[in-house]
């Protein structure tokens, strides 16, 4: 999935049993060799923005020190386009050695046959630590193609002197509840106590997940939608209450206007974002610039946080690629304890691992997202999913259940198109 909560990022911003025997024949135990007695030319592919410039230099230093055997060729990417760049590369002989990719895009490369089977290699990069919702899409029908790179997840952006006004202290919102009940405090006159769409579909995924429902779910080898449970229609109905204490477009997603710019613009307590969010608003309104603050999306008990959509990327090795050996030594390093902490703290990034949480405490709005992200979660583990979210039936359902609709038959309605979209891209 395309994350992006860079600072320059809009709101609309918003991963062996054996390494596979596709390494060449010359290559040393560590692929440091290409069998002419010359450097491995190691091929990489990362996306625009997961790395900074001085990220990538400092990373490439180090690498080439510690590997002088490996000549590392990092290539930056753009997310436009890259879904067919991948496809094409994985299928032909020529495939890059190693390839970052959205977390909820591996299943579609691993049914091609196209990656590297990493299973055998989890304890070794510390998998019993790995988050959730990098960890479970980076996994195809059992075995682990996909190693979690980095995190990213939404959390409450607030206005610290529109809450210090009303007498709310952020620090003591914990439940669902408290948060309803302070909103319900922020949102008087003009003044919005939450700006939240209609169709911020991320959003409601999380209160679904929390009330112990989902999207949908599998039963016989078929995809079903479940929006029409008990579980997923408690979730909406969360929605519909907060969503009601604001003046949000049922009709839009968060990126219809730009909801960083509504805040900056306007009135508005609160708006469900990533951390980056802010900088978007801090550049269209520099006087807000030090009254944002974060805290993580509370949960239905103050023991928990709510669950989150777990957006981010996965590393993952091509079956084609001819440098195994030094391809996974790439990636034990970008994904070792050492660089993952390097990584967070200059790119704000949640870490892979929930033990690194605290690299970032320093960091307001990513020690929030580390703590939602504990929670996290990712969408339907299947190929079959893009298909949903190309249509996306569940933004339909969400502007009719907020504009009048009878929720159980327009969740009904919903579970129906997503169980053909899902079933019928399989």
């Amino acid at each position: 999935m395309k994350f992006r909560l860079l600072a320059g990022a809009s709101s609309s911003l918003l991963l062996l049993t054996t390494l596979l025997t596709a390494c060449s024949s010359g290559s040393g135990s560590d692929g440091s060799a290409d069998g002419s007695g010359g450097a491995s030319e190691l091929t990489v592919w990362l996306m625009r923005d997961s790395v900074s410039a001085a990220f990538q230099k400092e990373f490439t230093q180090a690498f080439t020190r510690a590997h002088p055997g490996i000549d590392l060729k990092i290539q930056i990417q753009e997310w436009d386009g890259i879904g067919q760049k991948v496809t094409a590369a994985l299928a032909s002989n020529d495939a890059p050695d190693v390839i970052e990719v959205g977390n909820t895009q591996v299943a579609q490369y691993a049914q091609s046959g196209g990656l590297a089977d990493l299973t055998g290699k989890k304890a070794d990069l510390g998998g019993d630590t790995w988050l959730k919702g990098l960890a479970e899409p980076g996994a195809w029908e059992g075995r682990q193609y996909g190693i979690p790179y980095y995190a990213a997840n939404r959390v409450v952006v607030y206005r610290k002197d529109l809450f210090r006004q009303a007498g709310v202290d952020p620090a003591a919102i914990r439940t669902r509840q408290q948060w309803l009940a302070a909103t319900r405090k922020l949102n008087k006159g003009d003044q919005q106590g939450i700006y939240l769409t209609g169709q911020t579909w991320y959003a409601l995924a999380g209160f679904i997940w929390d009330e112990g429902g989902d999207l949908a779910v599998q039963e016989g080898g078929k995809w079903k939608g479940a929006l029409d449970t008990p579980e997923a229609l408690a979730g909406m109905r969360f929605y519909k209450e907060l969503q009601a204490l604001g003046k949000g477009p049922k009709d839009a997603d968060e990126a219809n206007p730009p909801q960083a710019e509504v805040m900056a613009a306007g009135k508005v307590a609160q708006i469900i974002s990533v951390p980056g969010g802010a900088n978007v608003i801090a550049e269209h309104n520099p006087q807000l610039k030090d009254q944002l603050g974060f805290f993580p999306i509370p949960g239905k008990t103050a023991g928990k946080p709510g669950a989150v959509f777990t957006g981010g990327s996965d590393l993952v090795i091509p079956a084609a690629s001819r440098h195994q050996d030094a391809a996974y030594t790439f990636v034990k390093e970008l994904t070792g304890d050492t660089w993952q902490k390097k990584l967070a703290l200059a790119m704000s990034y949640v870490p892979n691992k929930t033990s690194l949480a605290s690299a970032v405490a320093s960091d307001p709005g990513a020690a929030a997202m580390a703590v939602g992200a504990a929670e996290g979660r990712a969408t339907p583990n299947t190929p079959g999913w893009a298909a949903v979210e190309a249509e996306n039936p569940v933004k339909d359902y969400m502007t009719a259940a907020l504009t009048g609709g009878d929720l159980a038959q327009e969740a009904r309605k919903a579970s129906a198109e997503i169980t053909r979209a899902m079933n019928s891209a399989s």
